[in-house]
């Protein structure tokens, strides 16, 4: 993930926020190649923070940089196929859908 993306991603985190979607504290880290991220949510709140900053995240992601733009920025609403296919890869594909769901994605 690189710089720009993340400094977008910090700048619409804050904007596009839907409180009451999580009911407790979550963390997911989100690997994109050699980049990463960390965002933080609760039923009130968000952070986003460069690197993994946490040892153990609820949920993480690892994923192309081409699809989390595509998924973030162009709407695309990943299949079972990019799953199975292993497009992107996770330990939670509910929780992830839970935070696209608190970004209005």
């Amino acid at each position: 993930m690189t710089p720009d993306v993340i400094d977008t991603l910090i700048t619409e985190l804050g904007k596009s926020f839907k409180k009451g979607v999580f009911s407790a504290q979550a963390t997911f880290y989100f690997q994109m190649g050699s980049h990463g991220a960390t965002a933080t949510v609760d039923g009130e709140s968000s952070a986003f923070e460069r690197g993994k900053t946490v040892e153990s995240p609820d949920c993480t992601c690892q994923t192309s940089e081409e699809m989390f733009r595509k998924i973030w920025f162009e709407g695309y609403r990943p299949g079972l196929l990019d799953f199975i296919g292993g497009k992107i890869k996770t330990n939670n594909p509910l929780m992830l859908q839970q935070f696209l769901q608190a970004f209005g994605k």
